[in-house]
């Protein structure tokens, strides 16, 4: 199904080239007034000075170029060459019909979907997940979500920190505490104990512990290092103490994650790389790229145009190891010879870009990845505190995440709570709260920092993720009302949806009973009928857009887009809600209308939560 946009741009391209004029001008954008018209034009202006004629003229000769349709209800030119659009009710109406019996309401998949890795993990082991990691997880798994559902083939993976210094501190700090472990014995040739000298608390404690010393002490820093050395070189206690600490930080990191509701298709880390490096780095010396820099192996990454120095890509250390960048290259040589991909995606913090610019820049250069991959660093700012800084906890040290979680669960609020069962209460609170935190976090550009504010994220009032779902439980209540008011000559459920992880929505049938509810209509018929009111007319003209907004959301990487979408969609559907009283309406034609309009807003609205990462509650 075309987006509403690509159907009003064959129009207005035409009516360009019919005047003499290049067709890309007319490219038809949403208004930016909607008090003055629905859709705009605005070519007339860009072709000004390549036709040097005035922008009004241009558009007044498009104006007497269109051609016949059945779409167009007045199209006004305004100076200083705007061409203003509004659309035929009937359109609209038609276009809805189609919109509510296609599936994915309508949404087009792309013709030639590509082959994506998202890494959008990241957590060192043996750390908590803290509110550091709360952006990469939630933004990671919209844009995951958005690429399935658009039809791109993706890989996510967690890529986790789980083979550099970190691993170094925390066995070194275990054999200063317990230096008669067998895993520090290196004349140990027997079995190692299965399970774990240490729990999860106790690592909670030791890594924090080691940084801090590794900071102050230069000696302990050295030992550190040395550690990681012998466990990258596979010393074979080391890396049976590394598995213990694996086995015992991934159950923690999984627990978390999927309270956010994020998964991944590989829990993959650094160490996965380890066999890819010896090959990669021979390439790399034999093609001539790598080079002896003070000891260490370099890829010198700097181009003719930049305007700032541009350190060189480090390849190996003086002592032999591996760092950051030499592991994701060889991720990124993984990911070639097993997916192919069209598309590297990396969800991290947008401090980090000159590490992944020379990332990528040696990955072009050398070969490790094809030329015509992309290479994608998605940049994302902070979350700060009302103070401006970093959000911190009251004590001053870094929250973690569930404790984040167990925060905004405890602020949302719910009326006539005491009256709810404890477990229902719980769900419904983990429901709300996981939206309050998701499209806090989503609605900003993702470039942005932004105040994490529990208080306004939790309320129900404004641009919150609560706002969204109580709009839709609102729906959700007329829509089970009128069932009730109708069940009486139907067993058939008055409304279902339907929806898988890449939702494909579907709604009840019932034919002796079309006329006055919200299913699909008879063969032929179409349920939307003459607008009422200028709401109901909003409300729809905002549902139309749905396919190109999603598409726009996609193309940018902008879940935000999104967050503004179904922000407006709410904001329409209750400004509508006021103004026609929806179970008082005594005319079936009229109210079948409605409630098919309402219908398609609600599966709308369901689509893009999902898509979001969040769902809505039945009731509230």
């Amino acid at each position: 199904m075309q987006t509403i946009i690509e159907t009003l741009n064959k129009i207005f391209t035409e009516s360009f080239k019919n005047a003499g004029y290049d067709a890309d001008l007319g490219r038809v954008v949403v208004s930016a007034r909607p008090d003055l018209c629905q859709f705009q034009v605005n070519g007339a202006m860009s072709a000004a000075k390549q036709y040097r004629k005035a922008p009004l003229m241009i558009a007044n000769d498009v104006l007497g170029n269109i051609p016949e349709n059945d779409i167009l209800d007045e199209v006004n030119v305004v100076a200083p060459g705007f061409i203003n659009i509004k659309v035929k009710d009937a359109f609209i109406s038609q276009y809805l019909s189609e919109m509510a019996t296609a599936e994915n309401c309508g949404f087009a998949k792309l013709e030639n979907p590509d082959t994506v890795v998202i890494d959008y993990g990241g957590p060192n082991v043996a750390k908590p997940l803290h509110v550091g990691h709360l952006r990469s997880a939630v933004i990671g798994e919209a844009l995951k979500r958005m690429n399935r559902f658009a039809g791109n083939k993706v890989i996510a993976d967690a890529h986790l920190g789980d083979f550099g210094l970190q691993m170094g501190l925390i066995i070194h700090e275990l054999s200063c505490r317990q230096p008669n472990l067998p895993y520090f014995d290196e004349s140990h040739t027997g079995e190692y104990p299965q399970n774990a000298p240490f729990s999860l608390k106790d690592l909670e404690e030791i890594y924090p512990y080691a940084s801090a010393k590794s900071k102050e002490d230069e000696d302990y820093l050295t030992a550190a290092r040395n550690a990681t050395k012998d466990l990258q070189s596979g010393r074979r206690g080391y890396r049976a103490l590394w598995q213990h600490i694996m086995n015992v930080s991934l159950q923690d990191l999984k627990r978390n994650y999927s309270r956010l509701d994020v998964d991944f298709d590989l829990w993959q880390g650094e160490s996965d790389a380890e066999p890819y490096i010896p090959a990669m780095v021979q390439m790399m010396k034999d093609k001539g790229y790598a080079c002896e820099s003070e000891g260490a192996l370099v890829v010198d990454v700097k181009e003719e145009t930049d305007n700032a120095p541009i350190p060189p890509c480090i390849i190996l250390k003086s002592d032999g190891s591996a760092i950051y960048e030499t592991t994701d290259l060889a991720t990124l040589v993984e990911r070639e010879e097993k997916f192919h991909p069209d598309r590297v995606m990396y969800v991290v913090d947008k401090r980090q870009v000159l590490h992944f610019e020379r990332v990528f820049r040696c990955a072009k250069k050398t070969g490790v990845t094809r030329p015509e991959t992309t290479l994608s660093f998605i940049g994302f700012g902070t979350v700060n505190g009302k103070d401006g800084k970093p959000f911190k906890t009251r004590a001053g040290g870094t929250m973690k995440l569930s404790e984040l979680l167990d925060t905004v669960e405890e602020k949302v609020t719910i009326k006539g709570e005491e009256n709810i069962p404890a477990d229902e209460l719980l769900k419904l609170k983990q429901t709300i709260g996981l939206a309050a935190i998701k499209y806090g976090d989503l609605m900003n550009p993702i470039e942005s920092n932004y105040i994490f504010d529990i208080d306004k994220f939790a309320s129900f009032e404004g641009n919150t993720g609560p706002y969204i779902l109580y709009t839709m439980v609102r729906i959700k209540s007329i829509l089970a009302k009128l069932a009730a008011k109708n069940a009486s000559h139907c067993e058939a459920p008055f409304f279902s949806v339907s929806h898988c992880e890449a939702p494909s929505f579907s709604v009840s049938h019932c034919e002796a009973c079309n006329a006055s509810r919200g299913n699909l209509p008879l063969q032929g018929q179409s349920p939307f009928t003459t607008f009422t009111t200028d709401s109901e007319r909003e409300l729809a003209l905002t549902l139309i857009r749905f396919s190109h907004t999603l598409h726009e959301a996609v193309k940018k990487d902008a879940p935000s887009i999104l967050c503004s979408y179904i922000y407006e969609i709410a904001n329409k559907f209750n400004v509508f809600y006021h103004d026609k009283k929806i179970l008082a309406e005594e005319n079936e034609t009229i109210l079948h209308s409605l409630v098919a309009l309402i219908t398609l807003a609600l599966r709308v609205l369901e689509i893009n939560i999902t898509l979001l990462g969040f769902k809505a509650p039945e009731k509230m």
